[in-house]
């Protein structure tokens, strides 16, 4: 069946008008679909009757909107409480579904904290991402691991924390190197006491709650006195210490009086383009931040693309209680009261007229525009290079998507296969893809590539998202030569797809050095480029991530497999029962040959147990 064409306008508003007079006049979340169930935009209203209504006058749309309107064929809505909990569940939704004409927060990870712990008496000072459960102190966010890793080892040279794990704690006999490069005061065999180190862990909750001035004067005040000691060490000792604080004051560059935990949106916007720049304050400290470039029509003002992007970025990340920007959000009563209701407390969105906020607002602005030029930049010369792909092989237009395969094994074990993403604005990571090969020999690297592209492709046309969705690639790259290109194209024609896709295997040249590259278009002779030609550079630049990403699967699955144990699949026996047994036999091989008699003579393992265990050995 062919792909149906679009509704013309005046259909697309007929359909719209009849959905909106069986609507009430109540909040709500509504989402328009095109002709394969597509979610084309989802909205959020006071009264949906008006909103949706308001898609009925289309000569005053933009030409963006009337292309949005003339794809809508269908309508499904949800009514909500409040407006509030419309916007919320808006803001959810486009987050799940990304649809094509919303504005999109492309990067939306989580950030990772400081933790600083509180079960152990020797708390250890690590990193940390996910839901705080473990029982501590969480200081954050930072914008990402890199500044969380140097805030780290600052902290470790000021106040000597460990940062070591419990196990690795418990299992120390003498100090690691840590206690050698000064970093760290060895509690774990005993060379300072708990008090002691309470002490430093007391300090270091201190300086992280922003009362670093108070820290800063102990330690020149412990300097001081050493030095009028004549206790030249113990005086250089806090030197160092107070140069690693004045190490992170520096990073912090911005300070703030009375500011308290507050985040920073600045928006600034050229040739079409937005990025809005993230500052995160807690306990009126810098703690980083963080460029974003969201997904956006030229034609949305800052202030909508404002109030998208932060109902979108807390959807999992905790709400500070005041929030700065640069251009104040549509809606903001609306969406303070959301987030209101997300975090449990007040929430209040400010744009700084005067003084040291409208200072750091600035400051953010600045950061901005100059983010976004080194984009534009970046974007400029990616567009560039990517047009030449396009005359290079043959492609209609400039490519949006191009999808990168390669395999990582070693003998045939733990075999995975690896996709990678890349578009004109560089990698697109959240659409990475590994597959653990379940179904090719070992060591059969066209098998291997054979499923990968089977499970791929077949996968998307089971799920409707063919040659016409916005995932479909414009180009396939292979590493590999001519006989990974046939492993493909048997594929792509067992599934009729040798018209809807253009593949190029890329292998190495003569002797597989790098520069010598040599690629093999289907259907078209093989050829090689200049090796100072920058398609060719940037084209190796995608085969080397995709080998990187194709290696790094293929690692975590070896170890996870290093790591397994006969037992972890035996139904019944858990951690306490797995314990018993290894400490009875030894190992898991003895384990799996032992008999039902001996396996009874292990605590905790019945006659039932016993003959189940060996049931599933035999």
């Amino acid at each position: 069946m062919g792909k149906q064409a679009p509704p013309s306008l005046e259909a697309a508003t007929a359909i719209i008008r009849r959905f909106a007079k069986s609507l009430p006049d109540t909040p709500g979340v509504y989402r328009m679909l095109d002709d394969k169930g597509q979610v084309l935009y989802v909205g959020k209203a006071k009264s949906l009757t008006k909103r949706v209504m308001s898609y009925t006058n289309t000569a005053k749309m933009p030409y963006r909107l009337q292309r949005m309107v003339s794809q809508t064929v269908d309508m499904e809505f949800v009514h909500t409480h409040t407006e509030a909990d419309a916007l919320l569940l808006e803001a959810s939704l486009i987050k799940k579904l990304r649809p094509y004409f919303n504005i999109l927060l492309r990067d939306d990870k989580s950030f990772p904290y400081i933790l600083i712990a509180r079960d152990h008496e020797f708390p250890l000072v690590a990193k940390y991402r996910g839901s705080q459960k473990r029982k501590g102190d969480y200081f954050g966010p930072f914008p990402g691991a890199g500044a969380v890793n140097r805030t780290i080892a600052t902290l470790q040279k000021a106040f000597m924390l460990r940062n070591c794990s419990d196990n690795v704690f418990a299992s120390r006999t003498r100090p690691c190197l840590q206690y050698h490069i000064k970093r760290c005061t060895a509690p774990c065999v005993g060379f300072v006491s708990a008090e002691e180190y309470a002490e430093q862990v007391d300090y270091a909750r201190d300086f992280l709650s922003g009362k670093s001035k108070a820290v800063h004067e102990y330690f020149s005040r412990k300097m001081q006195q050493a030095s009028d000691a004549r206790e030249y060490e113990e005086a250089a000792k806090y030197r160092d210490r107070l140069k690693a604080l004045s190490h992170v004051s520096a990073q912090q560059q911005v300070h703030v009086d009375n500011l308290g935990d507050a985040d920073l949106f600045a928006i600034y916007q050229k040739d079409g383009v937005s990025c809005v720049q993230v500052f995160f304050f807690r306990n009126g400290q810098n703690n980083g931040n963080q460029s974003y470039f969201p997904a956006c029509s030229d034609d949305e003002s800052e202030e909508d693309i404002v109030a998208a992007f932060i109902g979108q970025f807390y959807q999992n990340k905790p709400v500070p209680s005041q929030i700065l920007v640069n251009v104040t959000p549509s809606g903001k009563g609306v969406l303070e009261d959301a987030l209101e209701v997300q975090s449990g407390h007040r929430v209040h969105i400010s744009k700084p007229l005067r003084g040291a906020r409208k200072k750091i607002v600035g400051f953010a602005v600045n950061n901005a525009k100059d983010a976004l030029k080194q984009k534009l930049i970046k974007n400029t010369s990616e567009k560039r290079l990517l047009t030449k792909v396009a005359g290079l092989f043959d492609l209609e237009d400039l490519p949006k998507r191009i999808e990168i395969y390669d395999n990582s094994h070693i003998s045939g074990t733990n075999m995975v296969g690896a996709m990678v993403v890349a578009g004109p604005d560089g990698f697109q990571k959240n659409a990475y893809r590994k597959f653990n090969i379940k179904q090719a020999d070992a060591a059969d690297d066209y098998g291997m590539m054979r499923e990968v592209l089977r499970r791929r492709f077949g996968r998307s046309l089971k799920d409707g998202s063919g040659p016409e969705s916005a995932d479909w690639p414009d180009l396939v790259l292979i590493d590999g030569g001519k006989g990974q290109l046939s492993a493909v194209l048997e594929v792509v024609q067992e599934l009729g797809l040798e018209d809807s896709l253009c593949l190029v295997a890329i292998s190495k040249g003569v002797d597989r050095n790098a520069g010598r590259e040599v690629f093999h278009p289907l259907g078209q002779p093989s050829f090689d480029l200049p090796v100072d030609d920058p398609v060719l550079h940037y084209m190796q630049r995608l085969r080397d991530e995709a080998h990187r990403f194709a290696i790094g699967a293929h690692r975590t699955r070896r170890m996870n497999a290093i790591s397994k144990s006969l037992l972890d699949d035996v139904p019944g026996v858990g951690a306490k029962r797995k314990k018993a047994l290894l400490h009875y036999f030894g190992s898991a091989k003895s384990v799996a040959g032992a008999g039902v008699q001996d396996l009874q003579q292990v605590e905790g393992i019945s006659e039932a147990m016993a003959q189940r265990i060996y049931d599933y050995f035999h």
